[in-house]
């Protein structure tokens, strides 16, 4: 699930005209939700978010291995009204609230791919590097309420190596309208079959090279999951967050070879300073 917690990464020009409003009260989000980075207080404009972040998770989709990894964090933003623009490391996007009930967002990003050394103990050896690509991704949130208590998503990853689609519920918890605060999604990942063997497929040449059997996957189902999300503001300036996400393979993922596990899992935490 790194591509979309690497869901989330990207490069984009996507605007989006939003005729109603959302309160713009001091340090009132966008939309409340912990998972969406808004440093704009509310207001249109610039803001500028920096921080570092930890994180502790699988070395690689299907690692059994896992690893600790610093992680930049924070975003440029531009508000204008219901419309945000942000960079955000290797992302460039917008996202926008539309009838206070709808957050869509859509981006472009770059895709970095898998190596051979992510395997300390030689378990992608003979496999190759991944192929780097560029990605596209469409999102949309719909609340069934305006307080965003509950909400459906769907997402779209479209690019060089393949389509993947997810599509989940999420809750929210506390009344905060700051963005802080906790939430939970629960999803279902689906992959086309040139996402999916980019991932964990071999072909002849690779089986030949690694030892591994060849293997083919088909389009379908490639996992359930669940992501929490938690924000706190400590004070005007520093914000605490962190995340935690486990993420279950199907079958037909779970019996490649570069499965090594049958499931993913990540915990994270850091700091950032609004500027």
């Amino acid at each position: 699930m790194k591509k979309f917690s690497s869901l989330m990464l990207a490069l984009v020009l996507q605007g989006f005209v939003l005729q109603t409003a959302v309160a713009q009260d001091d340090n009132t989000a966008m939309v409340p939700l912990p998972s969406v980075d808004d440093f704009t207080r509310g207001e249109d404009g610039w803001a500028f978010g920096l921080g570092l972040g930890i994180e502790y998770e699988t070395a690689y989709e299907g690692s059994d291995e896992f690893g600790v990894e610093l992680q930049p964090a924070g975003a440029v933003q531009w508000r204008s009204g219901n419309n945000i623009f942000y960079w955000a490391g290797e992302a460039l996007g917008w996202r926008g609230v539309r009838a206070d009930t709808w957050l869509l967002e859509a981006l472009v990003g770059f895709e970095e791919g898998r190596e051979e050394s992510d395997s300390d103990k030689g378990y992608l050896d003979g496999l190759g590097d991944g192929d780097e690509g560029v990605e596209f991704v469409l999102q949309a949130r719909h609340a069934f309420s305006a307080d965003w208590r509950y909400w459906l998503v769907g997402r779209v990853v479209t690019g060089e190596n393949g389509n993947l689609g997810l599509f989940g519920v999420g809750r929210r918890f506390g009344n905060q309208t700051d963005g802080s605060g906790s939430e939970i999604n629960l999803v279902a990942v689906f992959h086309d079959s040139k996402y999916a063997n980019n991932g964990f497929g071999i072909d002849a040449q690779q089986a030949v090279a690694s030892g591994l059997d060849e293997t083919r996957l088909s389009s379908g189902l490639r996992s359930v999951g669940i992501d929490y999300n938690y924000r706190h503001n400590i004070n005007q300036n520093w914000q605490i967050y962190g995340e935690a996400l486990y993420e279950y393979y199907s079958s037909d993922v779970r019996a490649s070879p570069i499965a090594r596990s049958d499931y993913e899992a990540e915990v994270g935490v850091g700091f950032i300073y609004i500027f």
